[in-house]
């Protein structure tokens, strides 16, 4: 049985390697690890998923748990993708900030899965990337 929890403090070997063991990993700048130890600590929300202890799933996220609630990543083993483990982090995280809105950027194949629970594409999203020009 897994268990679902919030923690201060995530172990950078343990990101990395959800990361990798979920393919989130071919997103993410996984060639400097300085630069994922700052997401790390820039997070207010980390919501794990552990079996018999072990890291299977994380949700990493930036919220004030009233309005707004950022979902940076979102990373389940894939030997245990499509157990639920991804919709119980999601649902855990709604009742820590149940009056905020959950707002994520989706994978191109994770789009059914976030359909499914309800989410719905927004048509007023916009991005600035690094190293592009503001007007």
């Amino acid at each position: 049985m897994h268990t679902i929890q919030v923690e201060k403090n995530l172990d950078l070997e343990e990101f990395v390697s959800i990361l990798n063991d979920s393919g989130l990993g071919l997103r993410r700048p996984m060639d400097d690890p300085d630069h994922l130890a700052r997401m790390l600590a820039g997070s207010n929300l980390l919501v794990t998923a552990r079996l018999e202890g072990r890291l299977v799933g994380v949700l990493r996220g930036l919220s004030d748990f009233c309005y707004r609630c950022f979902i940076a990543d979102l990373a389940v083993s894939k030997a245990l993708q499509g157990k639920g483990i991804g919709r119980e982090m999601l649902q855990f995280t709604r009742a820590l900030a149940p009056d905020a809105r959950l707002i994520l950027f989706s994978a191109e194949d994770a789009e059914p899965f976030y359909q499914k629970l309800g989410f719905k594409l927004h048509e007023r999203c916009y991005q600035l990337k690094p190293g592009e020009q503001m007007g």
